[in-house]
Parts: C-alpha cells; sequence; structure tokens
C-alpha cells in the first residue's frame, strides 16, 4: 500500500473528494481514505477531470471522485491491492 494522492479539496454536499494524484488511479481500484477525522476503503466508481467522466487519473492531475463518507482536506488517499 503506497500513498497514490492526497485530496486538497472536500465538497459536503455532493460527497465529492478532489484528489491531487502521485500516481495512478483507475475506475474498480479499491482505494483507502485516510484523514485525521475519518479512515475508510471503498471501490472506486467514476472519476472526473474538468466535469467530464475519465476512467484513468495520472500523476500530477487534479480528479475529483464520489466517497462514501466525509473526510477531509489533506487526507491521503492509498490505492489497495485488488
Amino acid at each position: 500500500m503506497k500513498p497514490i494522492g492526497k485530496i486538497i479539496h472536500y465538497y459536503d454536499k455532493i460527497g465529492v473528494a478532489i484528489v491531487r494524484l502521485s500516481g495512478v488511479l483507475k475506475v474498480g481500484d479499491k482505494i483507502k481514505v485516510e484523514g485525521n477525522k475519518s479512515e475508510f476503503e471503498q471501490t472506486v466508481d467514476s472519476i472526473q477531470m474538468d466535469h467530464k467522466e475519465i476512467s484513468v487519473g495520472e500523476a500530477g492531475q487534479e480528479v475529483g471522485i464520489k466517497v462514501s463518507q466525509k473526510t477531509n482536506e489533506g487526507a491521503l488517499v492509498v490505492k489497495l491491492e485488488n
């Protein structure tokens, strides 16, 4: 398990986290979000960039993902082995 991104913004009303990626993230990947207020695991169901659906996010991109629980800015996103 290694961090592949950090949450830089969280939209509470719509449950979307903006993640600055430091690695590759694909739809279907299992991730763990580790913040100082929450920690949870989920499967990535969709990824958006500039309000358009994409299937793969690359290092250096800022993407939006729907998260299953509340989180906070600064939380790490860790990719779990499938």
